[in-house]
């Protein structure tokens, strides 16, 4: 069973080459990863350079991230795919726990893992909102997920079959490419679940998910919205945009201090 780890990239110098690190060093035999970058401007191609040979990668204007993790996938020749950021990391074991899972349950087609939260520097922060999405992991359901995305983009890895059934990531999102994907994977399999850290996501001051934290809720609501929820999914998403946000706010000020 062949692994394929995609990485999309655009001006991610600072923090590319330890990604690139951490998705080798995992050691897992016949690894295929994948770098596709828009067209960087900083000292991204040079550090892509070092690896020849230990990964694939290309460079040029792209549509944004979705088209670059669309045209990694389409490239890739591994049965299970992972989408890994160029600021983003894998945890030590990560891709032998999720090829051994796949291998012990065939009939499994996606799964996703904890995450936890780090910060520029890589020190885990905000030890909180991971334990209240790890909840939403272990309790998961298709309307829990209708009413709120709990599911960390670094710790979901799928069969590429599925994603080729689903459809490609819409180029039309600019945050929630990746729930809109959840969701669709989620009405035509049940995912698995590894019960322990696969990842790490990085919020760092330029990442889309710190400039745009506001517009990266409410575009999620109007992912919701298009898979027909209840009134009742409605609100309660509405209802956990809401206390999101103060929970970002909140952040936000007691990080200046």
């Amino acid at each position: 069973m062949k692994l394929s780890v995609i990485t999309p990239s655009y001006n991610q110098g600072a923090f590319i080459e330890q990604t690139v690190r951490i998705v080798l060093d995992q050691g897992l035999e016949g690894l295929e990863y994948i770098v596709v970058d828009g067209g960087s401007a900083d000292e991204t191609l040079e550090i892509l350079r070092r690896y020849e040979g230990q990964l694939i990668w290309s460079s040029g204007r792209d549509k944004g991230l979705a088209d670059a993790v669309n045209k990694g996938i389409g490239m890739a020749t591994g049965e299970i795919i992972g989408w890994l950021n160029s600021d983003d990391l894998y945890l030590p074991g990560t891709l032998q726990a999720v090829a051994d899972y796949f291998q012990e349950h065939p009939e499994c087609r996606w799964l996703f893992g904890k995450c936890r939260i780090i910060n520029s520097d890589g020190q885990e922060k905000w030890k909180w909102i991971t334990r209240y999405k790890n909840l939403g992991l272990k309790r998961f359901t298709y309307h829990k997920l209708l009413r709120e995305n709990f599911i960390s983009q670094p710790a979901v890895f799928f069969r590429k079959d599925l994603f080729e059934e689903a459809g490609a990531l819409d180029l039309s999102l600019k945050y929630a490419m990746d729930y809109d994907l959840w969701l669709r994977f989620a009405g035509i399999a049940q995912p698995g679940f590894i019960d322990r850290e696969l990842s790490a996501f990085r919020r760092h001051g330029s990442s889309k998910s710190e400039t745009g934290f506001m517009d990266q809720f409410f575009e999620q609501y109007e992912v919701a919205k298009r898979y027909d929820p209840s009134l009742s999914d409605r609100l309660i998403h509405r209802f956990n945009i809401s206390k999101i946000i103060l929970s970002y706010r909140i952040l936000g000020l007691f990080s200046r201090f």
